[in-house]
């Protein structure tokens, strides 16, 4: 899955595609198509910073940011589009101009969110994060940080299969860097065989995370090894898709244990 990032102040890119305080949608389209070439399976756009520290904005700027591109991707490219967002205007709009999937790290908790994705008819992505964006790293606090997010991501699965869901339209993220410390983010990681073993695909995104900052120090533009090495240690323990700013090199990394992997399997 590779990550577009509409939003002028994201921590990955730093609005990268804008021009003159707009998105730049030829830019963001050449982007995607780069990204497709490189092997993306799904792209993944976001119109509203989730950053630790982001502010909320409206969701009128939020469906401008996202359903320009959402449809120029759709009319060009063969991909699956997703469409980050805790919005249900967004959602219910994003569907009718084709978007393949939902991927909300609320996990459909705004009010109308589980109505409204339920009623799109596709697959939904469900994410733990505790708290909001401008609050959620203000000293988490977890007794296990593995068996709270299970429980939260069943309770979450168990609403939705309530609201009309089969079991075939969900996935789950454990929310890495989203109200978590880095040692949180660490026994996630190394947890993930149990969450694993809900039954649903695991969506991973620990590409270019603080994290890796605060474990060795490396500033963002510096952060594709361990982004690599993190990539590869979640499909190892799991994970279905790998969620990434950088395409090409992610998705070389993980041919090289899948190739392993099935040498091993024969």
């Amino acid at each position: 899955m590779g990550v577009i990032n509409t939003t002028p102040d994201s921590f990955a890119d730093g609005g990268t595609l804008y021009r003159s305080a707009r998105l730049d949608l030829d830019l963001a389209l050449s982007r995607a198509r780069s990204m497709v070439a490189e092997g993306a399976a799904i792209l993944d756009i976001g119109g509203e910073s989730t950053r630790p520290g982001a502010a909320a904005i409206g969701i009128d700027e939020e469906m401008d940011r996202v359903l320009p591109l959402l449809e120029r991707i759709v009319a060009e490219l063969d991909v699956v589009v997703s469409v980050d967002t805790s919005s249900p205007r967004l959602m219910t709009a994003a569907a009718a101009l084709g978007a393949g999937l939902l991927n909300d790290v609320r996990a459909l908790g705004r009010e109308g969110a589980l109505e409204a994705a339920a009623a799109t008819g596709l697959p939904v992505c469900l994410m733990h994060m505790r708290g909001e964006p401008d609050t959620m790293q203000r000293g988490p606090s977890y007794a296990d940080v593995v068996a709270e997010v299970e429980a939260f991501l069943r309770e979450r699965v168990a609403a939705c299969e309530a609201a009309g869901f089969t079991r075939q339209r969900l996935l789950l993220d454990p929310g890495f860097g989203f109200g978590k410390t880095v040692q949180h983010n660490l026994q996630l990681l190394d947890g993930l065989p149990r969450l694993a073993g809900l039954g649903l695909p695991l969506l991973v995104g620990l590409s270019r995370k603080s994290m890796i900052q605060q474990l060795i120090g490396r500033p963002v533009a510096e952060r594709l090894p361990a982004s690599l090495g993190l990539a590869v240690l979640a499909a190892e323990r799991g994970a279905a898709i790998i969620r990434t700013h950088d395409v090409a090199a992610t998705a070389d990394a993980v041919a090289m244990w899948t190739a392993l992997k099935t040498v091993g399997e024969k």
